[in-house]
C-alpha cells in the first residue's frame, strides 16, 4: 500500500510530537505493564507511559518525547527500562520511568538491516560462484528471497519508519534485544547507545513477525512470533536456535513456568502449549477458551495467568497443565498483568487498569 505524503509527514509527527499529558492514561489503551522494583510501570496508546508506586492506586505519567502507540517495556534493572512501540521507536529510561529518551525509530533500524542484507547478499553470491552446478538453484533462490527482502526494507525508508516493535527484554543495564514485524530483530551491549541487526543470527528466511521475547528459568532467552515460529538461546542471544512448533498459527506470547528449561507458548485462537526442555518437545495444553492470548505471568507462589481477548483470564495452579477460563463481564480485551498484594492481579488492556482477584474478577 502507498502512503500519501500526507500519511508520511504524520509518521513523523508523532515520533517528533511528545505525548501530551492527560488524567486520562491509566483509563486509556494500555499494552504492556510490568515492574521496576515495586514500582509498576505500564504503556499503551498516544505514547502514554504511566508508574505507580502503591500498587497501581494512583498514577504518575512519564515524560515521553513521542506519540505514537506503544507495545512493550521492559526493565534490566529498578533504574533503567526500555520501552517499544510503533514507528521502530526505542524508549530508554534512567529514573524508573519518570523520564524517557529516544534512542531509535525504524529509519535506523530499516538501515541497520539493510546493511545485514546486503553482506547476506555478497556471501550468497560467492557461493553460488564455487557451489556445484546441481546446488545453484536452490541458492538462487535464497538470492531472490533476499533481493526482495532489501527492496522492501529500502522502500521503508522511501515512506518513513512504517514498522512496529513488538516486544522487549533487557538481562541489565546494558545487554538486550528488541524484536518486531517482518522479522526485526536488534540488540545492544551498550544500554542502547548503539544497536546492531540480528536478523541474520536467527532461522526465519520469510521474516515473520517476532512477537514476545522472554528469559525463562535456568537462563535460556526465547522468542515467539507468526507461523508457530520458535527461537531458543542458550547463550545469551549470540546463536541462537529454531524449534519445531506443534502449532503453525500465530503466537503472541512466552513466559517461563518458574521451573527450568520451562517454557509455555500461547497465541491465536487459545493455543498454548508447554515444554520442560527448552521446545525440544512440546505438549498442546487443552483449549476450552479459544480467546487469542496476549500475555501471561507466574507469580511467587507458582500460580500462572494468562490473559486474552474478549476479557479472557486464565489461571493454572498445577505449573501449566492444565487452566481455569474467566471471562470478564466488561468482555475488553486484556493485554497484559503483574501480581499485586496476595493473590491480586493489576491488569491492563482496552479498558486502562484494573484490579481483579485471581480468577480475573473485578475488586473496584
Amino acid at each position: 500500500m502507498a502512503l500519501s505524503a500526507p500519511s508520511v509527514f504524520a509518521l513523523a509527527d508523532i515520533i517528533e510530537t511528545p505525548s501530551r499529558p492527560t488524567d486520562l492514561a491509566p483509563q486509556s489503551l494500555l499494552n504492556d505493564v510490568t515492574k521496576a522494583g515495586d514500582r509498576i510501570v505500564a504503556t499503551g496508546e498516544r505514547g502514554h507511559i504511566i508508574y505507580s508506586d502503591d500498587e497501581g492506586q494512583t498514577w504518575e505519567q512519564g515524560q515521553v518525547p513521542v506519540s505514537v502507540t506503544m507495545t512493550g517495556i521492559d526493565f534490566g534493572t529498578e533504574q533503567h527500562g526500555w520501552a517499544v512501540g510503533h514507528s521502530g521507536v526505542v524508549l530508554h529510561s534512567g529514573d524508573a520511568g519518570e523520564t524517557w529518551e529516544l534512542q531509535l525509530t525504524g529509519i535506523e533500524a530499516a538501515k541497520l538491516a539493510i546493511e545485514t542484507k546486503q553482506e547476506q547478499i555478497a556471501e550468497l553470491e560467492e557461493q553460488i560462484e564455487e557451489a556445484p552446478e546441481e546446488e545453484k538453484a536452490d541458492l538462487e533462490w535464497a538470492l531472490d528471497d533476499l533481493f526482495f527482502t532489501m527492496g522492501n526494507l529500502e522502500a521503508d525508508l522511501d515512506v518513513g519508519p512504517v514498522n512496529p516493535l513488538l516486544d522487549v527484554w533487557f538481562e541489565n543495564e546494558d545487554h538486550g534485544f528488541v524484536i518486531g514485524a517482518y522479522g526485526m530483530i536488534l540488540r545492544t551491549n551498550d544500554g542502547g547507545e548503539t544497536w546492531r541487526d540480528w536478523s541474520a543470527r536467527i532461522d526465519n528466511p520469510q521474516s515473520f513477525h517476532l512477537n514476545s521475547i522472554t528469559q525463562v528459568s535456568g537462563g535460556a532467552i526465547v522468542i515467539v512470533g507468526e507461523a508457530g515460529n520458535i527461537h531458543v538461546s542458550a547463550d545469551g542471544g549470540d546463536t541462537w536456535e529454531r524449534r519445531e512448533s506443534p502449532y503453525s498459527g500465530s503466537l503472541f506470547g512466552v513466559i517461563g513456568t518458574g521451573k527450568a528449561n520451562e517454557m509455555l507458548a500461547f497465541g491465536l485462537r487459545g493455543n498454548k502449549m508447554l515444554s520442560t526442555d527448552l521446545g525440544q518437545s512440546w505438549e498442546m495444553i487443552p483449549n476450552d477458551a479459544g480467546a487469542t492470548l496476549n500475555s501471561g505471568m507466574v507469580a511467587d507462589d507458582g500460580r500462572i495467568t494468562l490473559v486474552g481477548n474478549g476479557g479472557a483470564v486464565l489461571l493454572s495452579t498445577d505449573g501449566g497443565r492444565s487452566f481455569r477460563s474467566y471471562f470478564r463481564d466488561d468482555r475488553e480485551s486484556v493485554m497484559a498483568v503483574v501480581p499485586v498484594s496476595g493473590t491480586n492481579l493489576l491488569i491492563v488492556g482496552e479498558g486502562g487498569v484494573k484490579f481483579t482477584d485471581a480468577r480475573g474478577k473485578n475488586l473496584q
